[in-house]
């Protein structure tokens, strides 16, 4: 389990499991309850993990004050998948000065998401 585990309060749980799902090859590792509706969906990606909670009207408030950083192998393969999924491309992909190349992305629900990957040292 992951030191810091960020969790996603959404009304629709299977739209954002089909997402992280297909998008980053997350792995459902439990869920509570085991059975009927679930209230609690516990996600792996790579070496992390990602809470889905469901909340019939998780409301929309302010503008997020927090964002997923996930690293991957190409984000510009990734990116090219993330509309067909339901998200949406906010900016990018860049190459940055620190050394990542990375592209903005929305989740289904509107989250926030920075796709990242190292550029490799010439």
């Amino acid at each position: 389990m992951s030191t810091i585990q960020p969790v996603i309060v959404t009304a629709d749980q299977d739209v954002l499991l089909g997402f992280y799902t297909k998008l980053f090859g997350a792995e459902e590792i439990f869920r509570v309850p085991a059975e009927g509706p679930t209230f609690y969906l516990g996600l792996r990606i790579g070496d992390t993990d990602l809470g889905l909670v469901a909340k019939e009207n998780p409301g929309t408030g302010a503008a997020p004050r927090i964002l997923l950083s996930i690293g991957v192998d190409d984000v510009d393969e990734t990116l090219s998948r993330v509309a067909a999924l339901g998200g949406s491309v906010r900016s990018g992909p860049n190459n940055m000065p620190w050394g990542q190349r990375v592209a903005h992305i929305q989740d289904p629900d509107g989250n926030p998401v920075n796709l990242t990957q190292p550029i490799p040292a010439l």
